[in-house]
């Protein structure tokens, strides 16, 4: 589908290529296994603590409604801490966690998250007051004194300020009238708000008594989670950087607002990046080096040489669009499952649009594929938006795989997320895709024009586990 019509490159074979056979059903089930005990850890986390207060004594004050009111207020507090330091572990970057779920779905699950913990601790909060305040018979509003003037209650007040500025910010309607960088800078509150949570859980009311199995779990809960930012987020990438000494060697400019920063550095193979994974970068300039961007290759890195393409989409992306050579670069990962290693299916079908197309291309250019095996859409408003598709031409006749293009603004109906050329003359995900049902399909562009492919695919009844998407937003 070029701009007016389907075009369907010319394939060619690699000759003497063997590709190794690998049971991407055993991997899934491995996967699908590990997913399901992360998750149910995750629910037992909240279980366990509620009944390590029940088992410690927490029901001999529940005699009374003061007592059942202030009971019900502390599980809330505890439940709603213990889904925060969930949180916290889920955007750690762990990669026990980012190989099985993929960093996408650890965050989308840290999202959801937020407002379940947040309501809960809120509820804490009005629950002890109206519970205190009825066992000294004075109102919730002049509770909110005497509470203040306990050990530690304070840094709850300014903590739980802090969880109510993080939760409200990442509202979608919100966070988009944040540039990124003002965004992620809020959301690192997060942490100054369980560190300044933490004393009082172990100061007032004995919940957390010396000598329990309930101070146990929380110091072994708070130890988790707060190691696993430590070495996940700081140690890992400051070593991993010091390791392979990136740099920039220079700048290409693909069309208005897409620049190519090529790197070079020391054993990058090392990074054990896979075709499609994404890096979190930090160009240390005088206008870059305060925060940090989520850029996927845009081609495998040889022993001393690595590729990112970004589009201007902010003032950020734009700055370090003009880095000059010689700026050094930390980085961290890489991180993501839209790579070969999440295939379940003895098919690949890819649709890119866009900025979108950079991971495309590398897992193009890595996965192992026999002839046939691969089928490509890339998808683009205009020409202008057609970055790199030479690129991945060229790889796809190397590897014998189809590809399409489909050019043109949207169109309207069930094939939304096409060219509306292409979508008035019949086609669909299923004509490009006759074998959609024996594939993977793998996804990469901008959120609203995704949903809609996803939306089709579902229709078209692609079981879940095999669609791969990889959102171009934050």
């Amino acid at each position: 589908m070029s701009t007016q019509q389907a075009t369907l490159l010319p394939a060619t074979s690699a000759p003497g290529l063997r590709v190794p056979r690998v049971d991407r059903r055993r991997q899934y089930a491995r996967r699908a296994r590990m997913s399901d005990l992360l998750v149910t850890l995750l629910w037992a986390s909240g279980a366990a603590a509620t009944a390590l207060y029940l088992a410690y004594g927490g029901l001999a004050d529940w005699t009374s409604t003061a007592g059942v009111v202030t009971g019900l207020g502390i599980i809330a507090g505890l439940v709603g801490t213990d889904f925060v330091l969930v949180m916290l572990l889920l955007a750690a970057r762990v990669p026990i966690i980012d190989r099985t779920v993929g960093h996408d779905r650890a965050i989308a699950t840290h999202r959801r998250l937020g407002k379940p913990a947040l309501y809960l601790l809120l509820a804490h909060g009005l629950l002890l007051l109206v519970g205190y305040g009825m066992s000294a018979g004075i109102d919730p509003i002049a509770e909110i004194e005497a509470m203040l003037a306990l050990p530690d209650m304070p840094l709850a007040f300014v903590a739980m300020g802090l969880f109510i500025a993080v939760v409200v910010t990442s509202l979608v309607a919100v966070r988009r009238k944040f540039s990124y960088e003002g965004w992620h800078l809020i959301h690192l509150l997060s942490y100054a708000a369980v560190i300044f949570a933490v004393p009082h859980q172990f100061s007032n009311g004995g919940v957390l008594a010396a000598g329990t199995w309930q101070q146990v779990y929380w110091i072994a809960l708070y130890v988790t989670a707060l190691s696993a930012i430590v070495v996940c987020r700081f140690v890992t990438p400051i070593v991993s950087t010091l390791r392979h000494q990136i740099t920039v060697s220079g700048t290409e400019t693909l069309s208005p607002g897409v620049v190519s920063i090529h790197l070079r550095g020391r054993n990058l193979r090392r990074l054990r990046s896979e075709g499609g994974q994404f890096l979190i970068w930090r160009f240390w300039t005088g206008k870059t080096w305060y925060h940090s961007h989520p850029i996927s290759l845009s081609a495998m890195p040889s022993d001393s040489h690595v590729r990112i393409t970004v589009r201007d989409l902010g003032a950020g992306s734009q700055r370090i669009g003009r880095v000059p050579a010689g700026t050094r670069v930390s980085m961290e990962g890489p991180y993501g499952l839209f790579s070969d290693v999440a295939r379940t299916s003895p098919r690949l079908a890819i649709i890119a649009a866009g900025i979108g197309v950079t991971p495309a291309r590398t897992l193009l250019e890595s996965s192992p594929l026999t002839p046939g095996e691969a089928t490509i859409l890339l998808r683009a408003g205009d020409r202008d938006e057609m970055y790199l598709w030479d690129e991945i031409e060229q790889i796809a006749a190397a590897k014998d795989a189809t590809l399409y293009r489909s050019v043109g603004h949207r169109g309207a109906g069930v094939s939304s997320w096409l060219a509306a050329e292409d979508a008035a003359r019949g086609v669909s995900l299923q004509s490009i895709f006759p074998k959609l049902m024996h594939s993977d399909l793998y996804l990469c562009g901008p959120s609203a024009w995704l949903d809609a492919v996803e939306a089709e695919a579902r229709s078209l009844g692609v079981p879940e586990h095999h669609i791969h998407a990889e959102r171009l937003d934050w």
